[in-house]
């Protein structure tokens, strides 16, 4: 069995739509011919047989009772018939009937209540069902007679001849407007699904320019802005990719060739002396160093992003930490003649990983360091606020334009165009740092101002007993 295509499967529910609005028609139609009709059938015919035993007044059937009876049978539509025996009324009437299936005992039983009875049949005489309404004639508590009615009963076509062709031009246009709504409904519904289908297939070949038509604000309108929004989101990650590669294969490419250079002139023996070798040993150990450093911060930043690598969090005061990692940074900022100025808050404990805690400071205090020149100063302020604990580093460097501020972070990102590798970095320090942040459930905020400075600031949630 092939599967169904949606619009083969929309164009079925609209088919018995269609179907079952045209078989309630029917039904409907049949509950308004026995409703209507044969239910106002019957209410007349015992109305009028009421009416003409109302006119008995006891005793045998008087002539002019039975002139009455024939008067009116001339003038109603209903035949009518009137006998003293029940028994006598099969002979009575024009057609073949059972006398037992005519009356039975326990219709007898209500006509000597005094109730009315009605009866339905088919008649072949006739092709066509009979209602039958026999009304009791009592005198005092002895059946003296009925009064038989009878009246062919119109067919369902006969009954709505008046109305049959204002119901057949009414579902022809109907059933007309049903397939041309129903192609429009599916046209409409399938459209855009063909269309995510095709831009689907765009975009598993590397193509993002196509875009979904947004026609409507329904729940298409919405998946299309949804698909829209996923197709930016993987260009996106599709530029970064590319980019990624390249600022990687950029990284590697200059400490490579150097590696590779200078242990080729060393293998073929262009190095005869002591002292040049050992420079170019040198080189090679520190460039080797370098991509050392910048396959581990791809491998920290890759754990962090992916969210795998385990946090060992406890209760840690903030100052202490703080205090000791700029310890390290003593002899650097008193060789560069950089002032440090530190303003800690002992109080605040926060639940974090020591160790990532200190990736951090050292992070932003090497990026800081790498951005002021000598004489410039560095400072360091750690304080409580709004159940967080707030650290800024701040520096009187050169600053950061606008429009570079927000893109700090990103992987490989320098605001230094020019790449220098001695005074660069690798671009991964911040990227790391926002990352270390976010797992920590804290926020990461870069203010910077041309020509007066830059501020890294950090602030986490404290440790809650």
């Amino acid at each position: 069995m092939f599967p169904m295509k949606l619009n083969q499967k929309i164009w079925l529910i609209v088919s018995f739509g269609i179907i079952f609005t045209l078989l309630t028609t029917y039904s409907l139609t049949q509950y308004l011919y026995e409703r209507l009709y044969v239910h106002d059938v019957e209410t007349s015919l015992s109305y009028q047989g009421k009416k003409i035993a109302a006119e008995y007044k006891g005793g045998s059937l008087s002539p002019s009772f039975q002139q009455l009876v024939k008067k009116l049978d001339n003038l109603l539509q209903a035949r009518i018939l009137v006998t003293e025996n029940p028994s006598e009324l099969g002979a009575c009437l024009p057609f073949d009937v059972d006398y037992n299936s005519l009356i039975t005992a326990n219709e007898r039983e209500q006509l000597l209540a005094g109730r009315t009875v009605t009866k339905t049949g088919y008649e072949k005489r006739f092709d066509r069902q009979i209602m039958a309404v026999i009304v009791p004639l009592l005198d005092g508590k002895r059946l003296a007679g009925v009064v038989y009615m009878y009246l062919p009963l119109a067919t369902i076509t006969e009954a709505f001849s008046e109305v049959r062709y204002i119901l057949l031009i009414a579902g022809t246009i109907f059933v007309g407007l049903s397939l041309y709504i129903g192609r429009q409904i599916v046209s409409r519904l399938t459209r855009p699904l063909q269309q995510m289908e095709h831009i689907a297939q765009q975009m598993a070949v590397g193509n993002f320019k196509e875009k979904m038509k947004v026609t409507s604000r329904d729940e298409i309108g919405n998946l299309s802005l949804a698909f829209n929004h996923m197709s930016a989101a993987l260009e996106e990650v599709d530029h970064k990719r590319r980019e990624f590669l390249a600022n990687v294969s950029h990284e590697l490419r200059t400490p490579l060739s150097y590696i590779k250079g200078y242990s080729e002139a060393m293998v073929e023996g262009i190095v005869v002396d002591e002292a040049q070798r050992l420079k170019y040993l040198q080189l090679i150990h520190r460039e080797s160093g370098r991509m050392q450093c910048l396959v581990h911060d791809l491998l920290d930043l890759a754990q962090l992003e992916g969210e795998s690598y385990p946090l060992q969090r406890m209760p840690l005061p903030v100052a202490q930490l703080i205090e000791d990692t700029l310890e390290h940074y003593k002899p650097i900022l008193r060789d560069k003649h950089i002032l440090l100025a530190v303003d800690i808050n002992p109080d605040p404990v926060v639940n974090a990983d020591e160790n990532r805690l200190e990736q951090v400071i050292h992070n932003i205090m090497d990026n800081a360091i790498r951005h002021v020149g000598e004489g410039s100063h560095i400072s360091v302020r750690l304080e409580e606020a709004k159940q967080t604990a707030v650290l800024t580093i701040s520096d009187n460097g050169p600053g950061i334009p606008p429009e570079e501020v927000k893109r700090l972070g990103e992987r490989f990102y320098r605001v230094d165009k020019a790449r220098n590798r001695k005074n660069g970095g690798s671009g991964l320090g911040l990227s790391i740092v926002k990352q270390i942040v976010y797992l920590h459930g804290g926020q990461f905020t870069i203010k910077s101002v041309e020509g007066k400075g830059t501020d890294i600031i950090i602030s986490l949630p404290l440790y809650e007993v």
